[in-house]
């Protein structure tokens, strides 16, 4: 096997969970997915059922939720027959029906000729099979509840599931204690294959609605028979009171109806969660759920519509009641797309909903405040606590009600800030500043552009960065830069900041050039849609580079074999051009746990390092993983934490690290024994010549049944040799003259190839499989 092909079997089994039973040695290596949650939420102070779809779910016994005051039961576990289960399946029964046709002909009164005739046919068998003579099919109860248990399973069976990676279902028992916090939190599923993704579980504080699936209430393993109906029937219309946070699921060509009574006057607000709650779809084009919602009147006329909310495609519908009647609010897919994991949660009546916030943040370090607009607010204006750290946060309204608000995005920065000062749309009127600055401004209409004027040095680097899609505003900027004879020295319309993995458009603008000569310079920005509102607001920060990073660690769930390795992926997003190496490091870890490889070299934007599992006596509970990422600039240290993530894929092609609340990771399984590194870090690599690496092991030297590759490495090394020691291994390396080039540096990984060498399993294996990693090395290639 090549080495190419072996890398992906290790990233393909590893990178997301190290779980297998050493019982089935050869079997490949699969970690727990879900892929939906239904619903995906439940009103504080109730119990509700809840279906979470997926696959390789075998063996589910809990549910961990990171929200405080939530405790589940698993009550079920549907899992589709495959092909083979299928025919083993027909089998029995054809078996079984065969002997029950047997018993019913032998039970029969034969006539006296029969009699003769059966005894004469009955002795000969029995002479020629040594059957004794009392001999009959026999039949029980027991035999015709297998039948009937025979025919349940075989109605389930799909021949080609829609999409396997749901065609799994467990269900939870739910509760949610009375003073569970209201918001989001995450829900992770326990099996025998370790523990599974995380996904949105939302705790609210208004009466629920569920959309009720055909056969789900009466019992939970027929909603898998959906699989088998690629259309299914219309919901029926469902009536409710307000407020409420209805719940369904949209199968193909499927449209649900929530009817509901208003009064006059009422400011009504319909906010739709379906892209929050599953960001991206694998194998669906847009890459989502793209809701509609529809609100009509008694008699069936359309008042409102909505397919988005400004560049969020979850759809809000902000409506004043006309007059008192009825009302119906529809949802569907814009194209009649659904399926299971079409899952939304609309939270609908007279709620607070903050439709902008100016200005976009604040300075750290002194108080102030920031002008909500909106419906329904119980304020306009909220006050920023100067504690609140640089970064971005998420502030909410609650009302007299404890009904909380939609949740909106502000930035802390730790630069002087000021106001923009209207009229300033051209050179003669430009709004001097100076630096570094961060401006708050507002394109107030389309054709309007502010311009704000600097002087700078030959040869000074400047950053000009426009957040505003960042922070939830329309504005899609772009902006330019002159001289003073009107030159232009640069320009920018869209610019990716790779730390956001829910944007598809990243639409603020971003420069940083070094000018030409000393004067003055000026920065003009706009809209590029030529739309403009007070809503349209913005932070424009001019300044010299600031050496700066976010760091994302994936995936957010690991699960581990107790003392061995797992490979994780560190993600680094440089900012104003910084290139220097950032360590990570451990934040309240958890006894036992600890990181190897936890380094990026200065220029590298991602890494592979190892985490390695406590021993096998620690108690066996998800534990949360927290690290730091550190680096210096100057004299100046930098330390940001590291925020945890999963890579997901959207329409087959596009792939984004969505953020996750919390990383955790649990202990699956035992070896007997643990593994570390016994090297110099890092290890120097000579082209043209072989290097050895040293692991102390605890299985008294060596690796018993277990075979080392070299997963991971730059160009031009390869695996040499393996060899046992008495404290454990040595691996050599050999490094390329010509392809193995100074200068480059990381982490190897080498995957650790199981026979037999888990706990329990003493039999010799025909097969084997990657099931864990040794600790990573860190390396540099130097020069002979």
């Amino acid at each position: 096997m090549n080495r190419g092909l072996r890398r992906g079997i290790l990233v393909a089994l590893c990178a997301a969970a190290l779980c297998w039973d050493g019982a089935e040695a050869g079997a490949q290596v699969r970690a727990a997915h879900i892929g939906y949650v239904y619903p995906a939420g439940g009103q504080r102070g109730t119990t509700v059922e809840v279906f979470l779809g997926g696959q390789f779910l075998d063996g589910a016994s809990a549910a961990h939720f990171t929200a405080p005051g939530i405790t589940a039961t698993v009550i079920d576990h549907f899992k589709p027959l495959t092909q083979a289960q299928f025919a083993r399946l027909r089998e029995e029964l054809d078996e079984l029906l065969s002997r029950r046709a047997a018993a019913i002909k032998a039970q029969r009164s034969p006539t006296k000729e029969t009699k003769r005739e059966a005894k004469g046919n009955a002795a000969d068998s029995r002479k020629s099979e040594n059957v004794p003579a009392a001999a009959v099919p026999a039949w029980t109860e027991k035999d015709d509840q297998r039948i009937n248990e025979i025919r349940k399973q075989l109605a389930t069976f799909v021949r080609r599931p829609a999409n396997p990676a749901i065609a799994e279902v467990v269900t939870l028992k739910v509760e949610i204690a009375p003073d569970a916090p209201v918001g989001d939190g995450e829900v992770r599923l326990i099996t025998s294959m370790g523990m599974s993704n995380p996904m949105v579980f939302h705790v609210g504080a208004l009466p629920e609605a569920v959309q009720a699936r055909a056969g789900v209430q009466e019992n939970p393993r027929f909603a898998a028979r959906l699989f088998e109906n690629r259309r299914a029937e219309p919901s029926k219309e469902l009536s409710v009171s307000l407020p409420a946070a209805l719940n369904g699921q949209i199968m193909p060509g499927e449209v649900d109806r929530f009817r509901f009574s208003a009064k006059k006057g009422q400011r009504l607000t319909a906010d739709a969660y379906c892209r929050r709650l599953i960001p991206y779809l694998a194998d669906a084009v847009p890459g989502w759920f793209q809701a509609t919602l529809t609100l009509y009147d008694a008699h069936g006329k359309e008042l409102c519509y909505a397919d988005d909310y400004r560049f969020s495609p979850d759809p809000v519908i902000l409506y004043e009641i006309p007059a008192d009647g009825e009302y119906v609010l529809e949802i569907k897919d814009a194209i009649y797309r659904g399926r299971e994991d079409f899952v939304y949660r609309i939270v609908i009546g007279e709620l607070p909903f903050v439709t902008s916030v100016f200005p976009l943040g604040g300075p750290a370090g002194r108080p102030g405040s920031v002008v909500l607009d909106g419906w329904n607010l119980p304020r306009n204006e909220l006050a920023l606590n100067a504690e609140m750290a640089p970064g971005v946060h998420l502030i909410t309204l609650t009302d007299d009600e404890h009904r909380v608000s939609n949740a909106v995005p502000i930035s802390i920065d730790t630069l002087p800030e000021r106001l923009e000062r209207e009229p300033n749309d051209d050179v003669q009127k430009a709004q001097p500043l100076s630096l570094p600055i961060i401006v708050n401004g507002r394109i107030q209409q389309g054709s309007d552009r502010d311009v704000f004027s600097f002087v700078g040095r030959r040869g000074q680097k400047i950053v000009v960065d426009v957040n505003a899609r960042r922070l939830g505003s329309p504005l899609d900027s772009i902006v330019r830069l002159t001289d003073a004879a009107g030159n232009r020295i640069a320009s920018n319309d869209d610019y990716e900041d790779k730390s956001i993995g829910l944007l598809t458009h990243h639409a603020d603008s971003y420069l940083q050039v070094e000018l030409p000569a000393d004067g003055t310079y000026y920065v003009w920005l706009s809209d590029s849609q030529t739309h403009g509102s007070p809503d349209h607001a913005y932070r424009l920060r001019i300044s010299e580079p600031r050496p700066d990073f976010a760091v994302r660690v994936a995936p957010a769930s690991v699960s581990i074999r107790a003392g061995t390795s797992i490979p994780v992926s560190v993600y680094a997003a440089r900012r104003d051009g910084y290139d220097g190496e950032i360590l990570l490091r451990p934040k309240d870890f958890p006894p036992g746990w600890s990181i190897s490889g936890a380094r990026i070299p200065p220029g590298k934007d991602e890494i592979r390092m190892t985490l390695t599992g406590p021993a096998p006596e620690e108690k066996r509970a998800p534990v949360a993983i927290a690290f730091e990422a550190v680096s210096r600039a100057g004299d100046h240290e930098i330390v940001r934490p590291v925020a945890p993530a999963d890579d997901m894929m959207q329409a087959f092609a596009y792939r984004h690290l969505v953020p996750c609340e919390t990383m955790l990771a649990m202990v699956s399984g035992t070896v007997r024994g643990s593994i570390r590194l016994d090297s110099k870090n890092p290890v120097r690599i000579v082209p043209g010549k072989e290097t050895a690496v040293r692991f102390i092991t605890g299985f008294g030297g060596g690796l018993p049944r277990a075979e080392v590759d070299l997963a991971e490495g730059p160009e031009g090394v390869s695996l040499k040799a393996v060899n046992n020691t008495r404290s454990g291994i040595e691996v050599v390396v050999a490094a390329d003259a010509e392809k193995a080039k100074p200068g480059t540096a990381g982490n190897l990984i080498f995957g650790l190839t199981a026979k037999g060498m888990l706990a329990g399993n003493r039999k010799a294996n025909a097969g084997s499989t990657v099931v864990a990693s040794l600790p990573a090395v860190p390396f540099e290639i130097v020069a002979p």
